[in-house]
């Protein structure tokens, strides 16, 4: 048995999730002619209070069509040095944007209302125009920690009072919402943009959206295409999507706690030389380097575990849907030898 604990996107549909997508009312998105899309994308748009939503491949998609609809080239976006979008997307707000990213340090991958505010650029020719805020909700690098909706108002009023637009990057939203049990709702009214993912905690194969008004999903529409993700019968994915919408966002508390049971026996280990509060499925370790990341990486390996390196001493652990309490009990059994 492999226990595959490199991040929550390597779940598989359940049986019941497959069954729902292939029972999937379909047609041609491009169209506009997809009725499960539709229905999927009213659905997730009014979770979150917002006009409209646009379903995309992934996440960096939609995460890319934010930055393209709420900047022009040469302006500014504040985001945390952690962030995915100047790590983990190649570039992209560069060379589809020709936008610069202001990376700002903050707790864990957060950002407060202060260090927006003074990261803002003054009206001058010398410097590039501040224009949106990126937040990111778990932060990935920071061990899945989340924002709790007070700092997310108060970032929303230095931003609207300084002309700025303010985008969440919500690849992992649902994990930090079941954990605050804060309403969706909520979220829309301080983000100008969101964009969720499907494919992570939720258990869905494929698939991301990003929500707005339906002049900035009418844009996002037009720049999806450009960037080659409008797709046809994509009713099966949207299927699978609204699925886990359904019945897989409660059972994200199962996975935190697994996360902390995880991170509680590595905390006896000597090679273990810090863990990152573990608040919802991630747990990152620093591994003591006379040992070796890459040695336990390979010892973890070769008794079917799998994890990745996640820095220089680093290592992640994720849990998921397909991560089970006979896998969790299997762990312990190898981390107790």
């Amino acid at each position: 048995m492999t226990i595959d604990l490199r991040s929550d996107t390597v779940t598989r549909p359940t049986a019941a999730m497959k069954a729902y997508m292939f029972d999937a009312d379909i047609g041609d998105d491009v169209f506009g002619e997809d009725p499960s899309v539709a229905m999927l994308e009213r659905k997730v748009a009014q979770m979150f209070g917002k006009e409209a939503a646009l379903f995309c491949p992934s996440g960096t998609m939609t995460n890319q069509i934010a930055l393209r609809i709420n900047t022009q080239p040469q302006d500014e976006v504040i985001c945390h040095r952690f962030s995915h979008i100047y790590n983990y997307e190649g570039g992209g707000a560069a060379y589809n944007s020709m936008v610069s990213l202001r990376m700002v340090e903050g707790n864990r991958g957060r950002l407060s209302a202060s260090q927006v505010m003074e990261n803002i650029n003054p009206d001058d020719i010398h410097f590039p125009q501040t224009k949106l805020v990126v937040l990111e909700n778990t932060v990935n690098k920071g061990g899945g920690c989340y924002y709790d909706l007070e700092a997310i108002k108060s970032i929303h009023e230095t931003t609207k009072s300084n002309g700025l637009g303010l985008h969440l990057d919500g690849a992992r939203v649902f994990n930090a919402l079941v954990e605050t049990g804060e309403n969706p709702r909520e979220y829309g009214k301080y983000f100008d943009t969101i964009s969720v993912c499907f494919s992570k905690g939720l258990g869905a194969p494929v698939g991301s959206a990003i929500l707005g008004t339906s002049e900035a999903i009418r844009q996002a529409r037009r720049v999806r295409k450009v960037f080659g993700g409008a797709m046809r019968q994509s009713g099966y994915l949207a299927a699978a999507a609204i699925f886990a919408l359904d019945h897989h966002i409660d059972r994200l508390k199962e996975d935190h706690v697994r996360a902390k049971v995880i991170a509680n026996m590595f905390s006896e280990k000597s090679y273990v030389t810090n863990i990152m509060p573990v608040d919802t499925n991630i747990v990152i370790l620093s591994i003591d380097p006379a040992y070796g990341s890459e040695r336990l990486l390979g010892e973890l390996k070769s008794r079917g575990i799998l994890a990745v390196p996640f820095g220089k001493d680093d290592i992640r652990l994720v849990t998921h849907l397909d991560f089970t309490d006979d896998m969790l009990d299997s762990l312990v059994s190898v981390l107790k030898k």
